[in-house]
């Protein structure tokens, strides 16, 4: 299972990390302030990769240019590892930071990841499949807001809290952690309809042949391209608030997403 479990960490964009380390250091905190919870955000968005890859849900056979974890050791022990890293990331989060700071931190992350949250997103996400039925773009904006971007804006208030911020500071940083999650989700979608499975590191175009609505079904691949350009002008915005020098790694951060479509 402990195989599992750092095999099941071992590859990604770590991207909820980065977003974590970013934040906190934008707000005046360090990296090493924002480490722990950089490291217990990894596991918790691992633990639901794994999950998501299950035959049950997905059924993936690649993620980042692996096999998943259930392919690689079987489906008990992908279910083991994938709730394990759940526990472990939480347990880490309340054993290295204290008081208030530990408390906010995993109420944030408990939101973010629960029934109103990134399960939210995935329960309607599952109802969805239907190659019969049309999706309206709400709905599936409803699915990346709550299965992507719930965690991003996670990460970015816990490493805000864990490095002092105002509760403006704060709320600055949620709302470009929303839109921000909005554009990875639809840049997702266009390159899962365009590019390679080398340049994936899955196989490409699965999600059209489990009959699932995306931005570029609906919208079509130009269309949704010209979305991305709109939210990334509104993810910068986001951020005014912020000396635009100090604001540059999360700024980069929704360029690369943008350049990726």
């Amino acid at each position: 299972m402990h195989e599992a479990m750092r095999y099941a960490v071992g590859g990604g964009r770590r991207t909820c990390p980065i977003a974590c380390i970013a934040a906190c250091e934008l707000v005046g905190g360090t990296q090493d302030d924002a480490m722990p919870g950089a490291c217990a955000l990894e596991m918790i968005k691992a633990s639901f990769c794994v999950q998501d890859d299950l035959p049950s849900i997905d059924d993936s056979e690649l993620r980042h240019g692996k096999p998943t974890v259930h392919r690689a050791f079987g489906i008990p022990t992908a279910l083991f590892a994938g709730t394990a890293l759940l526990a472990l990331g939480f347990e880490h989060l309340a054993a290295r930071y204290s008081g208030d700071t530990a408390a906010r931190m995993v109420a944030e992350v408990s939101r973010a990841i629960g029934s109103t949250g990134l399960l939210a997103g995935q329960a309607v996400d599952l109802g969805i499949e239907n190659p019969d039925r049309a999706v309206e773009l709400e709905t599936l904006e409803f699915v990346h807001l709550h299965k992507t971007s719930a965690l991003l804006e996670a990460s970015l208030v816990a490493g805000a809290i864990a490095g002092g911020a105002s509760e403006q500071e704060i709320e600055a940083l949620r709302a470009y952690g929303r839109v921000t999650g909005l554009l990875y989700q639809i840049v997702d979608d266009v390159a899962d309809a365009t590019k390679t499975m080398e340049e994936l590191g899955k196989i490409p175009g699965q999600d059209a042949m489990a009959g699932k609505s995306t931005y570029s079904t609906i919208l079509g691949v130009d269309k949704s391209r010209e979305m991305v350009g709109e939210l990334l002008v509104e993810a910068k915005e986001r951020l005014g608030v912020f000396e635009e020098t100090k604001a540059l790694p999360l700024i980069h951060l929704a360029n690369h997403f943008a350049n990726w479509a």
